[in-house]
């Protein structure tokens, strides 16, 4: 990722444009099927959900963020019950401050595209069988701040 946002913003334009947001890749697999569903009957799968996010210059100050949810729900003795993951991407047009762009691509993007991925799995979940997922909401700064702290870590190994 680079931050190739212009150096002073246009006070005559908004700050961040959505130019349009799309389904990526998606994936829903259920392998027990059909014996899964009787089996199911009185047992709550664990339901762990991985998120990721990207983001990549276009061109200019135009960028293409990804959000990757992952959701690979399983009984207790790991026997799977689906696997759904969902690249849910957006193309951003930022007029921010050289600083500002990171935060911009890695919170506020991702929390655009949230609750339409969010809606994604849930329609994806229902229509194979199951009661539809409801992603709690996610702390994207929070995430992004663990990233920052990551790298950091990272750079003080290497250094």
């Amino acid at each position: 990722m680079t931050d190739a946002a212009p150096a002073q913003p246009d006070p005559n334009q908004p700050p961040l444009v959505i130019n349009g947001q799309y389904v990526k890749d998606l994936s829903f697999e259920v392998p027990g099927a059909p014996e899964i569903y009787s089996e199911m009957q009185g047992q709550n799968p664990s339901i762990p959900i991985h998120v990721d996010i990207n983001a990549r210059s276009l061109q200019g100050n135009t960028f293409e963020v990804v959000l990757h949810l992952k959701v690979d729900a399983q009984f207790e003795d790991n026997r799977p019950v689906f696997l759904v993951e969902l690249a849910y991407g957006g193309i951003f047009t930022l007029n921010v401050a050289p600083e500002h762009v990171q935060p911009m691509l890695l919170i506020e993007c991702p929390r655009l595209l949230f609750p339409f991925a969010r809606t994604i799995i849930a329609d994806a979940t229902r229509d194979g069988g199951f009661p539809p997922l409801m992603i709690q909401p996610i702390d994207f700064v929070q995430l992004f701040r663990s990233r920052m702290e990551a790298a950091q870590g990272e750079a003080q190994g290497t250094a």
